[in-house]
């Protein structure tokens, strides 16, 4: 087996598989599992505020709201920039989902302590995002 065949057989199992909707909750919902990508640009001098809420508070509160965290990452040209990959079970699970979050009482407190010297975030982006028929997240 050549080394890429290991790597990809490596990413769909850490990766993949932990994301796979079963058919039958598919049939249940009557959609399938949609990526959200989403894009923060911090205030400036806030990128280290931003970090530490995700890293401390808003990782594990998706995940309690059934947001499902897939990968962070800091563009190499914009520093003060954020941009991240979640995924849900469908459109109508990231609605409700996002709902439950923002009306969380810890995520309200977290956020009202994270910005007492300010607001962190200027601007987010958001797009939701379906796998094509050849990607290997699907």
């Amino acid at each position: 087996m050549s080394l890429r065949n290991v790597c990809l057989m490596l990413t769909a199992i850490l990766f993949v598989a932990p994301l796979a909707v079963r058919a039958d909750d598919e049939s249940k919902e009557g959609s399938t599992l949609v990526y959200e990508l989403r894009t923060y640009t911090a205030n400036p001098g806030k990128m280290a505020d931003l970090h530490k809420r995700f890293r401390d508070h808003t990782m594990r509160l998706f995940e309690k709201h059934g947001i499902k965290n897939i990968g962070y990452w800091v563009p190499i040209d914009k520093p003060d920039t954020l941009v991240y990959l979640i995924a849900h079970k469908s459109r109508k699970a990231a609605d409700q989902s996002w709902s439950e979050f923002r009306t969380d009482p810890e995520w309200k407190q977290v956020a009202k302590e994270s910005e007492r010297n300010g607001k962190i975030v200027m601007h987010v982006e958001s797009k939701y995002l379906t796998p094509t028929d050849y990607s290997p997240l699907k």
